[in-house]
């Protein structure tokens, strides 16, 4: 056994000689998933110890069970809940007075009032439990430990989510813990079909990840590449799902997101609903949504909270405001340098006026006035709330004010910039609304260098890579390309619900039917 317990402590010296594996704790916790907890309960303790030298919060509780048999309970201070700990597992085992015919782990089936206890068997388990917040039994004279299901951290309470909010619809949003978010989506889908698989990814933070999808309706080719691409991905830590996305998306390059984030359960249960999978990382509030299209990111979920004409109106001036977002100061700059035969005499002349003073080209003007609203953006999303909103707001018009009276941007340009970012605003979705931000600079670009011909070409190269681009196999402007009618009356119109029977094509098997047909309201059919 003395053997046994140098050939441990050797092994875990050795630390990060070897290269990264994902079955290892890397640098001072090398030791493999495979290496077997000792029956010498002093030789399990002195590892333990040594893995978590220099760690305060890490208790170790000796006791005996029943008066005769040593242990000792390992647990991490504001993970557990100590309370509980003296409650349901160290009073009922020291008090106990079962029968010595009987095994270990009957002993502790019948005495702790836990609704959870697991045995596990290697020291890898071990440190995977304690870590988790469950306490873990180590019993001299036993190859096993007990892990009791007591965790207890801080957590935020559900709360209404801050980007995503609606006027009608619900109000509650995802929160950073992961057993939270998967009830919320269990409660909006009461079936035994919506599957939740988990795993863990990052050698050092163990951060577990869910894929949640519905079965029967759901391809399951999609989720054998959902899990595959997953499994793939080996990394010191995981801390926002945005690691995870950056590894898994089709195009790495492109602008344009490939994964849809959200706060709302009712988008994830929409989505799972439609064929979709969802991928749910603890530490935030943030589930990923695959595959995606460029519609799903420009619709809102109020869309399908408010009747259909207000929903379809809405839609239409969604996709008008991307497009001012993406093309106005462009549009604005290709008029005023190459083509003034399009601006009315009388606002041709208004606006040479206002120009007269202006030292530089529209193009230059056009470009300082956009990089100053971004930074006023950023700077209202990264200042305190009290004050965020009011230096954006102020800021914006002070410096506008400044910039038109001391003759560096004319007052059309500052009107345009305004209009461009306000619109920018209405596109639903944060990370779909940076990639039309970014992509105005190089428009611009070539508004200001070739004209309404060089917007043309900067649109033609746009169209040409969403026509390329896929999300785990979908095209990404689907169902416009390639055209799928029938899907139409969710996009370019928010159609009836009475009259949405099918669901969406997105990969190769699924269930096609989601409601029954024929169900439109007729006030000249009685019920029977």
């Amino acid at each position: 056994m003395d053997l046994y317990k140098k050939m441990l402590i050797k092994k875990m010296k050795k630390g990060g000689s070897q290269g990264p594996d994902q079955n290892q704790w890397m640098d001072s916790q090398s030791l493999s998933k495979h290496d077997p907890l000792t029956m010498s309960l002093e030789t399990n303790l002195h590892i333990m110890q040594s893995i978590y030298t220099k760690c305060p919060d890490v208790y170790f509780r000796l006791f005996l069970i029943g008066g005769r048999t040593k242990a000792v309970l390992i647990y991490i201070e504001g993970l557990s809940n100590t309370e509980e700990i003296d409650k349901s597992v160290l009073s009922p085992l020291m008090q106990q007075t079962t029968a010595d015919n009987l095994n270990m782990y009957t002993i502790f089936e019948q005495n702790l009032t836990v609704s959870k206890i697991k045995e596990i068997r290697t020291f890898s388990e071990v440190i995977e439990q304690i870590s988790s917040g469950n306490p873990v039994i180590l019993i001299d004279q036993q190859s096993f430990g007990v892990s009791v299901g007591l965790a207890k951290w801080e957590k935020r309470s559900i709360e209404e989510p801050m980007s995503e909010a609606v006027v009608r619809g619900p109000r509650e949003g995802f929160t950073e813990t992961l057993t939270v978010n998967t009830s919320l989506l269990r409660r909006k889908i009461k079936n035994p079909s919506l599957k939740i698989t988990s795993m863990k990814i990052g050698r050092h933070t163990q951060t577990q990840v869910m894929i949640a999808y519905m079965e029967g309706i759901a391809d399951p080719t999609l989720v054998e590449e959902i899990n595959n691409r997953l499994q793939r991905i080996d990394i010191d830590g995981i801390l926002e799902s945005a690691y995870i996305e950056e590894f898994i998306e089709d195009h790495p390059f492109s602008p344009f997101p490939q994964v849809l984030n959200t706060e709302r359960p009712d988008v994830a249960t929409s989505s799972l609903l439609e064929g979709r999978a969802v991928i749910l990382v603890d530490g935030t509030p943030f589930v990923m949504i695959v595959p995606t299209t460029l519609f799903s990111l420009l619709q809102s979920p109020e869309d399908y909270y408010q009747r259909f004409m207000i929903g379809t109106l809405i839609r239409w001036l969604r996709y008008s405001f991307v497009m001012i977002a993406l093309l106005l100061p462009s549009v604005y700059v290709a008029i005023l340098t190459y083509h003034h035969e399009m601006i009315p005499t009388n606002l041709l002349l208004s606006i040479a006026e206002t120009r007269e003073q202006i030292p530089f080209p529209a193009l230059v003007e056009a470009l300082i006035m956009e990089i100053t609203f971004e930074v006023l953006r950023e700077a209202g999303i990264r200042l305190p709330k009290q004050v965020g909103s009011a230096v954006s707001i102020v800021g914006a018009l002070v410096i506008g004010q400044a910039a038109v009276s001391s003759g560096l941007a004319s007052a059309p340009m500052v009107m345009v910039v305004a209009i461009t970012g306000i619109a920018s605003f209405a596109i639903p979705r944060y990370n779909a609304a940076i990639a039309i931000r970014m992509l105005r600079f190089p428009i611009m670009l070539l508004a200001g260098t070739l004209g309404l011909l060089g917007i043309m070409l900067g649109i033609i190269a746009i169209l040409i890579h969403l026509c390329t681009i896929r999300s785990f196999g979908v095209p990404y402007l689907s169902p416009i390309g390639p055209m799928k009618g029938p899907e139409l009356k969710d996009v370019l119109i928010r159609a009836p619900w009475w009259s949405l029977t099918s669901r969406p094509r997105l990969t190769g098997n699924y269930n096609k039917y989601r409601q029954a047909s024929g169900q439109k309201p007729d006030p000249t059919k009685g019920t029977e």
